[in-house]
C-alpha cells in the first residue's frame, strides 16, 4: 500500500532545502516546478518559490520538517485530506502486481480488445434497429480487458491509442472503459468493482445514440436553452435504456446517473456535490472528460494527453475532487500513454507505459533520432531505469509535442 502524505503548510519564510514541496498555493502549471512534487536542492529554487508564493505545503514524511514558527495552521484544508485518505483507504482492499510484459501482454490485449469492440457493435446494432440492450454481449469482452489490464494495464491502453481511427462515439465508449478499468485497479478497487465500472463506461453513454447528429458535433459548453436541455437529457435515456436491461446493477446505474455531476455542485441532473456523488460516478466524470479532451472531432484536433492532464489539473477543487485528480494522475502520468514527447538529446518517442512512482519517467518507443529522422528500427526505452544519452548526457523528457507533430501518426504505427 502506498505511503500516505503528511502535508503541512509552511510560509515560504520557512523553506529550507531538502524540504519536499508537494502542493503550491497557485496551480503547478503556473510555475516551472514538476507537478509531482519535489525536494528543495537549491538556494535558486528557495528564491524561486520565495517570489512566486506565499506559502506551500510540505509533505514531512518525504523531506524535512519545517521550524514550528513557520507552519501556519489551515484546520479546514487538514480535516479535508484527512477525510479523503480515510476514503482512498478505504476503497484499497488489493494491490495489484504487473504479471505480465508488454510485449507478451499485447496479443492478448489485441485480442480481448476485438472481442469487446464485436461486442460494442453489436449492442450499439440492438439500439439502433429497436431491440433492447443485453449486456451479456459485452461481458465476454468485459472479462477479457479486465484480466489483460489487472495483468499489465500498459497493453490495453497502448492499443487504445493506437486504434483512434474509429468514431468518436465508439472510441468514446471504449476509453472510458478502459480508463475505468485502469483507474480502479490503481485505486486497489477487487475485481468485481472493475467489472462494474468497465461496463458502465461502456454504455454511460447510451442515451445520446437518440439525439440528432448535429447537436452531437456541438461543443456542449456553446450549448443555451434548448439544444442544452436536450443534451442533458441523454443521461435519463441512458437510464431508461439500461433499466430494461436484465443485467444491469444498481452500481451501473448509480455510475450512469452521476457521471455529469461534479465536485462544487455546478453538474447535472442532480447538482449533487462532494461526497453526495458516488465513487463510481467520480471516476467515470475524471476519465470521460479526460478522454473528450484528447479526442479530435470534427476536424478539431484534441489536445495532447500532457495537455489534457494539465486541464484536469486546472479543474481540481471546483468541477472534481483535488485527491482524486492526484490519483488520477498517477494512473496516467504526467506524460500518459500515447504523448508524444521530445527528449533532452532531440530524440523523439512515443510514451507506450507510465511508473506511478517516477511519473516523469516513463517508457517510450523512439521514433526519429537526434537529427529527427525516422530510426531504422523503433527502439523501446525505459527512463526509470535509462539515466543517460549515449554521449552519457542526463537523459530526460524536454517536453511533450502537439499530436500530429514531425508527420507522426500513431494510428499507423504498427507493432511487430
Amino acid at each position: 500500500m502506498e505511503r500516505l502524505r503528511q502535508e503541512i503548510r509552511v510560509s515560504v519564510k520557512g523553506l529550507e532545502q531538502g524540504m519536499f514541496v508537494c502542493r503550491l498555493d497557485r496551480p503547478w502549471l503556473e510555475s516551472a516546478f514538476p507537478l509531482q512534487g519535489f525536494v528543495i536542492r537549491s538556494e535558486k529554487e528557495l528564491r524561486t518559490l520565495q517570489s512566486i508564493c506565499s506559502h506551500v505545503y510540505v509533505d514531512i514524511a518525504s523531506g524535512r520538517s519545517p521550524n514550528p514558527r513557520f507552519v501556519e495552521l489551515d484546520d479546514s484544508h487538514l480535516l479535508q485530506a484527512a477525510r479523503a485518505k480515510d476514503e482512498f483507504t478505504e476503497l484499497r482492499k488489493t494491490s495489484w502486481q504487473t504479471t505480465s510484459e508488454l510485449e507478451a501482454e499485447l496479443p492478448r490485449a489485441e485480442q480481448a480488445m476485438d472481442t469487446l469492440q464485436g461486442g460494442i457493435e453489436e449492442v450499439l446494432d440492438d439500439l439502433k434497429h429497436g431491440r433492447g440492450l443485453d449486456l451479456k454481449k459485452l461481458r465476454l469482452g468485459v472479462d477479457d480487458m479486465i484480466g489483460s489490464i489487472t495483468r499489465n494495464p500498459a497493453a490495453f491502453s497502448w492499443l487504445r491509442e493506437i486504434k483512434r481511427k474509429d468514431a468518436f462515439a465508439y472510441h468514446h465508449a471504449l476509453a472510458c472503459s478502459v480508463w475505468a478499468a485502469s483507474f480502479g485497479r490503481h485505486l486497489g478497487l477487487e475485481l468485481d468493482d472493475l467489472h462494474e465500472l468497465a461496463l458502465g463506461g461502456l454504455v454511460f453513454d447510451l442515451g445520446k445514440a437518440s439525439l440528432p447528429g448535429p447537436l452531437l458535433a456541438k461543443d456542449e459548453s456553446t450549448l443555451v436553452g434548448h439544444e442544452l436541455e436536450q443534451m442533458r437529457g441523454h443521461v435519463a435515456r441512458s437510464l431508461e435504456i439500461l433499466q430494461d436491461a436484465p443485467d444491469a446493477t444498481p452500481h451501473i446505474l448509480a455510475m450512469v446517473a452521476t457521471h455529469h455531476e461534479r465536485h462544487d455542485g455546478s453538474g447535472y441532473p442532480a447538482g449533487l456535490a462532494g461526497n453526495a456523488i458516488p465513487m463510481s460516478g467520480r471516476i467515470l466524470g475524471v476519465v470521460d472528460t479526460y478522454d473528450t479532451l484528447t479526442s479530435s472531432r470534427n476536424q478539431v484536433q484534441g489536445l495532447s494527453p500532457h495537455r489534457a492532464v494539465a486541464e484536469l489539473y486546472q479543474m481540481r477543487g471546483t468541477q472534481f475532487q483535488p485527491e482524486l485528480i492526484e490519483q488520477f494522475i498517477q494512473t496516467c502520468g504526467i506524460y500518459p500513454t500515447g504523448s508524444l514527447v521530445e527528449l533532452s538529446n532531440g530524440q523523439v518517442g512515443v510514451v507506450t507505459a507510465v511508473h506511478s512512482l517516477k511519473r516523469l519517467r516513463p517508457n517510450i518507443m523512439l521514433l526519429l533520432g537526434e537529427d529527427h529522422l525516422p530510426l531504422p528500427q523503433f527502439v523501446t526505452i525505459d527512463l526509470g531505469e535509462v539515466r543517460d544519452d549515449n554521449e552519457d548526457e542526463p537523459l530526460s523528457i524536454k517536453g511533450s509535442l502537439p499530436p500530429g507533430a514531425f508527420g507522426i501518426d500513431l494510428t499507423e504505427l504498427f507493432l511487430d
